[in-house]
C-alpha cells in the first residue's frame, strides 16, 4: 500500500483511511455474505500493524458492512434498506447550522486515486487527489472529523492554510473557476473508534451521524467526495418537505443567515444552486 504522498509517509489518519478504502473495495465487489480475508493477512497485504487494521474494520462493523463470526471469520454484512424522502423533481433548502464554525487541519497530502475513490471521481487510479482530513469545530468545540478527496487537477496550489480559513467552495469559485452546483449525499447512524473518539472528545463507541457526499459542478464534473463523522450526542437531522402546491397565503421561508451547512460546508449551495436531495442539521447542546 503505497500513499504516494508528497509529505512522506502516511500519517496514522490517512493510514486508516487507506486500509478502510481497501477494505471498501473488496466489500464492494463482493456480495452479502461472502468472506474477506483474515485479519492476518490482510495486514501481510497492506503491510499494516494489526491496530491499524482492527481500528478500520472495527469502524466497517459498527457501519454494518461487516459482520464478525466467532471462530469463523469477517463477512460482507446483509445489504442496507433505503428510503427516499422526496422524488427526484422535488428539491429541499439546506438552512445553516448554528454556531460559528471553525477547522483544525489533521492532514494535507497528495496521492494517487485508487480504484475506490477514482471510481467515485471519474478517474483513472493513478490520478493524483488531494486528501484532506480536518477536525471541524462549533465555538471551539469539537463536532466533527471529514475526510475530503478533491481532484487535484481542479485546485492547482492549493494550500493547508485555504482550508483552515474560509470556505472551500468560495475558493473554488474565486480561485479555480470551480462552481459547485449538486450533492449526493446519504446519511446513516454509526459509532465512533477510540481514535475519532479522542479527536471529537467523547467516549469510545459513543453514537455518531455518517454522511457521504459526491458533489459536482456545473460541467457535472466529480469534484470532491467527503465522508464526514458527526457527534451523535449533538446533532439532529430534520428533513423539511414540500408535500402540496404553495397558495399565495402560504407564508414564504426566511432565508437562512449564512452559516454552516450539516456535511456540507458553505459554498455555491448557499448561493441558490439548486441541490439535489439534502436536509436540515442543528447542532444540539449536550444535555
Amino acid at each position: 500500500m503505497n500513499a504516494d504522498a508528497d509529505g512522506g509517509a502516511p500519517g496514522p489518519v490517512l493510514k486508516r483511511e487507506l486500509v478502510r478504502d481497501h477494505i471498501l473495495q473488496l466489500i464492494e465487489s463482493q456480495h452479502p455474505g461472502d468472506p474477506i480475508p483474515s485479519e492476518r493477512a490482510l495486514c501481510a497485504r497492506l503491510g499494516v500493524s494489526r491496530p491499524t487494521l482492527r481500528a478500520a474494520v472495527d469502524e466497517l462493523v459498527a457501519a454494518g458492512l461487516l459482520v464478525r463470526e466467532h471462530g469463523r471469520g469477517m463477512f460482507v454484512a446483509p445489504g442496507k434498506i433505503t428510503q427516499e424522502l422526496v422524488s427526484g423533481e422535488q428539491t429541499m433548502t439546506v438552512p445553516q447550522a448554528d454556531g460559528v464554525w471553525s477547522s483544525r487541519l489533521l492532514e494535507f497530502t497528495t496521492l494517487q486515486a485508487g480504484a475506490r475513490i477514482g471510481h467515485r471521481l471519474r478517474l483513472s487510479p493513478a490520478a493524483k487527489i488531494v486528501y484532506v482530513a480536518r477536525l471541524r469545530l462549533v465555538d471551539g468545540t469539537p463536532m466533527a472529523i471529514e475526510h475530503l478527496h478533491i481532484r487535484a487537477d481542479l485546485v492547482p496550489g492549493l494550500t493547508p492554510q485555504e482550508l483552515e480559513n474560509g470556505d472551500l467552495y468560495e475558493h473554488l469559485r474565486r480561485h479555480h473557476d470551480v462552481h459547485v452546483r449538486e450533492a449526493v449525499q446519504g446519511i446513516e447512524p454509526t459509532v465512533v473508534t477510540r481514535a475519532e473518539a479522542e479527536l471529537l472528545d467523547v467516549p469510545e463507541l459513543s453514537p455518531a451521524l455518517l454522511f457521504e457526499r459526491l458533489t459536482s459542478d456545473v460541467r457535472g464534473r466529480p469534484v470532491e467526495y467527503v465522508h464526514s463523522l458527526y457527534r451523535g450526542d449533538r446533532y439532529r437531522i430534520v428533513s423539511r418537505l414540500t408535500l402540496g402546491p404553495t397558495t399565495a397565503t402560504t407564508a414564504a421561508p426566511a432565508e437562512p443567515a449564512p452559516g454552516h451547512h450539516p456535511g456540507i460546508p458553505p459554498g455555491d449551495f448557499a448561493h441558490g444552486d439548486p441541490v439535489a436531495s439534502s436536509t436540515r442539521g442543528d447542532v444540539q447542546q449536550a444535555p
